[in-house]
């Protein structure tokens, strides 16, 4: 009784978030994310030692996003269901023992298995951050939603780099092996700190995935948000996936390390969230919008300011990556304050939906852009980055009134 009583306060009369509180949880964010990104620096080596030939090298990434897609759209709707901190503890623990079998494989098939349930695991981010719009007051969602977003950027953001790091000093198994070790020790203080927040949905779970198709069909500002954020999503998996090659080519001729310090000036970018938050909250979310799209085509755009190859280039290149950052973080936090105002009862599955979505237009901006630097260079897949935030801006003309939230 005690803890339905809790769970109703939070849900009906929330109270600011402590800076302690934020912070956990933008923290949580940023380690379970980590996950998803840890492998993509090292699939050379872990194809080696493996045996994993290289045209099923590509495995170890496509795998680790097909888990977290279905925990998306089948796992992260438990949140209107199931009391939300042991569903939050049990989802990490399905990811922590994925990340240990990630570490202890030896042969392709058990790796290949881990890095589906990693990502499959690595969805309680996406139960965490309704979890904390359900924990602040209205005037404040915006501000606590982007303020735990800015611990899932810098977590994504810094994954590829301290990865690199680890593996030049230690074997790439004590990646995931630390990597478990700080799951193990979050999950304890998460256990600790979280109140229990439970749903008020008496539906069951086929009643509930049945749900979110007519949520998609009768919430237009759901399509908008998750369209906008596809777009931009695909040019910033564009972006990363094609500059690396980029960089390490004859033009730049860069190191794995210096590759891995302009991935760690990129994630200034993430300052975005918390800023994105506040404007929503002020209701400033249409221009806001607007602007965030015009960022990311512009920083495209200035990556042909200079010759390539030259420092000036080099300068622009990672100015252009702190830009296009901070403009997708603003745009996802902005559509996810949109769709959280909607209702309490349909945040999970809303929450899910939007992430579903546009991580679908990441991945395929990510196999675009790395075909079409393959065919053209950085010319083509740089234009084709430009052409996503300008679709999208398009796209935002056609509201006929201020983004609601």
């Amino acid at each position: 009784m005690t803890s339905i009583a809790a769970s109703v306060e939070i849900a009906s009369e929330p109270k600011a978030m402590s800076s302690a509180m934020t912070f956990l949880l933008a923290a949580a964010c940023g380690l379970i994310a980590a996950n998803l990104y840890y492998a993509q620096p090292l699939i050379g080596p872990i194809s080696a030692s493996l045996g994993l030939s290289p045209g099923a090298a590509g495995l170890i990434v496509t795998l680790t996003q097909i888990g977290y897609g279905l925990g998306l759209l089948f796992i992260v709707p438990l949140g209107d269901l199931f009391e939300n901190r042991k569903l939050i503890l049990s989802v990490m623990g399905l990811g922590t023992l994925a990340v240990v079998g990630a570490g202890i494989a030896s042969t392709p098939l058990p790796f290949l298995a881990a890095a589906f349930f990693i990502g499959l695991g690595s969805v309680a981010i996406q139960i965490i951050v309704p979890y904390a719009a359900h924990m602040a007051p209205e005037a404040h969602r915006g501000q606590a939603v982007g303020n735990v977003m800015s611990g899932l950027m810098v977590g994504i953001m810094l994954a590829r780099p301290v990865s690199s790091f680890i593996a030049e000093f230690l074997p790439w198994h004590m990646v995931f092996f630390i990597s478990a070790a700080v799951l193990v020790v979050l999950a304890v203080v998460l256990a600790r700190a979280l109140p229990p927040r439970i749903p008020q949905t008496g539906l069951s779970y086929g009643g509930l995935l049945a749900s979110m198709g007519r949520l998609v069909v009768t919430t237009p500002i759901l399509r908008r948000r998750s369209l906008y954020q596809a777009c931009m999503f695909a040019a910033f998996s564009l972006f990363w996936t094609t500059t690396p090659l980029l960089l390490s080519g004859p033009e730049f001729g860069l190191s794995q390390g210096q590759i891995a310090l302009f991935a760690l000036a990129g994630a200034a970018g993430a300052i975005a969230a918390p800023i994105g938050g506040r404007l929503a909250d002020r209701g400033w979310s249409y221009p806001a919008t607007r602007l965030a799209m015009i960022s990311v085509a512009i920083a495209f755009l200035i990556t042909h300011v200079a010759p390539t190859g030259s420092m000036l280039a080099l300068g622009l290149l990672t100015f252009a990556a702190i830009l296009l950052d901070f403009g997708v973080t603003t745009n996802l936090v902005l559509g996810q304050r949109a769709i959280f105002v909607l209702g309490a009862e349909y945040r999970s599955r809303l929450n899910g939906l939007y992430m579903a979505t546009f991580f679908a237009g990441g991945a395929v901006g990510s196999a675009l852009g790395g075909w079409l630097y393959a065919e053209g260079g950085w010319w083509a897949a740089s234009m084709f980055g430009l052409a996503l935030p300008a679709c999208a801006l398009l796209y935002s003309l056609t509201e006929r009134g201020p983004i609601k939230g």
